[in-house]
Order: C-alpha cells, then structure tokens, then sequence
C-alpha cells in the first residue's frame, strides 16, 4: 500500500497546475486519469479521426486533409499575455517547454457585423465603434484607468473604487451605450451587463489588464500555445514529474475511499493508493459533492477559410455581447489556423460557445455560426456547468469548477488560486513577471 500526500483525479489544465504547485512545495503527489490522454475535458484531441468517433459522426473526407496534422481543443481558451495564467507559467518555468503564438486580433460583434476592437490610436480614429466625439472622451477614459491606483487617492478624480458604479464611471466620460457595450464584454471581459452597477474597481482591473496584455504584442491581447492547449497540461505535468509527482494514466477510478468523514485514499485498478487530501475535477465525484449552475454549448466549426470582416485574420477572438441578441450573456468565437500546428495549410478552428438560457441551445449559437459561414464540419457538444457543493475543508476533497463558456482563462485562473487556498490554507504568491517572459513571434 503507497501513500501520498495528495492524490490528483484528472488531468485538466487547473488539475495539472495545481499538482505541480503541490510538487514544488515538496508534497508528495500522485496523479491518477481514467483517459489515456493529457487534458481531461479541456484536451486536444488528435488525429481527426478521433475527434469525428467522440462526436459519433461519418470519418472525415479526403477535403480535410491529413488527419494527424488536426489538433483540436475541446474547450478552447485563450490567455491574456500579462494575465494570471502568464504568471503561473512563468513562476513556475514551465514555459521552456512550450511556444506561443499572439493572436492577431479581438472583434466585437455590432449590428450584425463584426468590428475590430481599436489596439491602436490609429484604429481608434478609423473605427466604427466609436463616433467622432467619442474619440477623444474613450481616450481619456483609458488614460484614467491605466493611471488609476487604489492607494493613491490622487489618480481616483473623486471615483470611489468601492462605491462608484461602472455606469458612473462611463458617464463620467460622457460614452453611451455603443462604447459601453464594446469597452465592457470585449475588453472588460464582462459576460453579462451586471458589472454596470457594480462597484467600478474589478472593471478597471481588468480593462487596464487588456491594455497592459495589449502592449506587450499590440495586435491583440491574446497569446496562445502551438500545437493547441493540451501542451499547457503536459507541461506542468512534466515540471511535477520533475519534481518527484507520479502520473498514472488510462486507469480506472474505482472508489474514492472515506474513514471518519474525511478521504482516506483512492481506490484504482484494485489498487489501494492512501492520501491526505484529493483534488479532482467534477468528473470524479458523486453529485452531492457537486451541483449544477447551469449548461455551456459549444460547436467545433472546421473551416477552409478566414471569417469575413477579421482582415483574414489567421487568428482572433469575437465577442458578440449579449444585448446584441437580447440575451443574458455573451456569446464567443475563438478562431486558430494552421499557422497554430493545429490544423493542415489553409484551414480554420472555429468554436462557437455561450451559457445556455433555453430549450434550443444550437438556436442560441446561430448568429456565431453565421459569421463562420461557410462550415466544413461541425461538432457540437452540451455539458453541465457543475461547481463544488462544499469547500472540502472537512472531508479534505477539493473539486474544481466545469469550465464556462468564455474563450479566455479568467474565471479558470480565479478557480485555481480559490483551490491553492482551501487546500493550502495560504495565498498563491506568484513571483514578479519578468518584462518579456515570451520572445514576440513577429519576430521569428
């Protein structure tokens, strides 16, 4: 019988980023997944083939290409280049194992059309999101947000950062809806219009992190690994074997077993393996450990050319914000090419996601799957939203959240250093970012 001090169920990116934190604070750290493959439900799977046999569809036609050169994530996400994710990878090194790519640029849907969100001066004068008064007004409100810092009262202009709503903020600039709308679902990265009338501070922070991300590559704020995003889990599960973790996959989860109300060990394959604590995605426990917040829908689009109004983008985000379809939240579009390794010369992945608030999830996607017209294949999946019903301090097991529906790594970042904390007792203190952790790609 082995002991562990950890036992980590699950190989999704938040799983092996916080077994590799656990390794490098000298826990002892045994990593056990039912697939043969790195990623759980956030893998890349490869090759085509497969992908067309997990959605139980007809193999795909000679059209596609070579099979081996797809690479598909099945819940893809992109990173802010001066975000939390840079940070744990840097922190932890694990970026000498992989290479990235910028995303060449973040759109925002209007009126049925799609529109480049301004990445430079120049773009903000051009563009038709903002009006010509707007121009200048938009200006000084990013100017305000760069330079605002909560413990310094002079940067706030009489803005109370725990009391002024975000509406107010944008009044005080005198923007309306039209800039609003862009500045909060494609920049602020709000879901839904809640934020307004919140306290204006998280919209600051995360406005001015889209603008600190967006000046380290300028064309967009969005970084994101070749050979797609199941390089991200292999990565930090090499830096944890480094460290003495022990991975074991293709294995069956048999029984999780408790004494005295608290985990005691796993069972796998007739093997008893004892612990101190699990950590475990929502796969892997019953239902009153978890309980579902709601569903996400997303749809695989493969394509032989680049969305319409992007500047035949290789590469972008789309955010169609959610007053433009009369909805509750957003709905996204992420967008990476060969020019990623993900997919043969001359071809697309486009996915298409939103929370879902009917009967008819595919109805809800439509609008997005319009702007990729004309689609190749489709793929389309519906999976709950399942969060932990307890924060495991009692029982000693902690279970991530189900990823949602945004194509960036914000809420996932959140989830991870909630986890390090319940399971830790402490804040995850990450080390100061150096100022150019990636070699910019336009420079290869």
């Amino acid at each position: 019988m082995q002991e562990y001090d950890i036992i980590v169920l699950g190989t999704g990116l938040k799983e092996c980023i916080l077994s590799a934190l656990m390794s490098l604070n000298g826990k002892s750290v045994l990593h056990i997944d039912r697939n043969p493959y790195y990623g759980g439900a956030s893998a890349s799977i490869s090759p085509l083939g497969e992908l067309y046999k997990r959605f139980k569809l007809p193999g795909p036609t000679q059209a596609m290409g070579r099979g081996k050169d797809w690479n598909v994530d099945l819940v893809p996400k992109f990173f802010l280049a001066s975000g939390q994710l840079v940070q744990i990878l840097v922190h932890t090194g694990v970026t000498r194992y992989l290479d990235f790519k910028v995303i060449e640029g973040s759109y925002v849907y209007k009126a049925g059309k799609v529109h480049k969100v301004p990445s430079t001066e120049a773009e903000a004068l051009a563009s038709d999101l903002l009006g010509m008064f707007d121009r200048r007004r938009f200006r000084k409100l990013l100017l305000f947000i760069l330079n605002f810092d909560e413990r310094d009262l002079r940067t706030h202009h009489d803005v109370d950062p725990e009391r002024t709503t975000m509406r107010d903020v944008f009044r005080r600039f005198d923007l309306g809806p039209d800039v609003m709308e862009f500045t909060g679902h494609a920049m602020a990265l709000q879901h839904s219009e809640d934020y307004l009338d919140k306290p204006c501070i998280e919209s600051i922070k995360r406005i001015r992190l889209y603008l600190e991300s967006l000046a380290r590559f300028s064309n967009s704020p969005y970084l994101y690994p070749l050979n797609g995003l199941a390089e991200l889990p292999q990565g930090f599960a090499r830096l944890s074997a480094e460290h003495r973790g022990t991975y074991l996959v293709n294995r069956a989860v048999e029984e999780i077993v408790m004494e005295n109300g608290k985990v005691a060990g796993v069972k796998s394959d007739g093997v008893l393996f004892r612990c101190k604590q699990l950590l475990c995605d929502p796969g892997y426990v019953s239902g009153r450990r978890v309980r579902k917040v709601g569903r996400v829908i997303r749809v695989i689009c493969l394509l032989n050319h680049p969305v319409k109004n992007t500047h035949e983008a290789s590469s972008c985000q789309i955010v169609i914000p959610q007053s433009q379809l009369h909805r509750k939240s957003d709905v996204y579009i992420s967008v990476v090419s060969w020019t990623h390794n993900v997919a043969p010369d001359g071809m697309y992945i486009a996915t298409v996601s939103t929370t879902v608030e009917t009967g008819n999830p595919e109805k809800e996607v439509q609008p997005g799957l319009e702007l990729l017209e004309p689609i190749m294949e489709k793929f389309v999946s519906i999976s709950n939203l399942l969060v932990p019903s307890e924060d495991g301090k009692k029982s000693q097991i902690f279970v991530s959240r189900s990823y949602d529906a945004a194509t960036h790594f914000q809420a996932e970042c959140e989830d991870i250093k909630d986890m390090y904390r319940r399971i830790t007792g402490s804040e995850l203190c990450l080390a100061q970012m150096p100022p150019d952790p990636f070699q910019d790609p336009a420079d290869d």
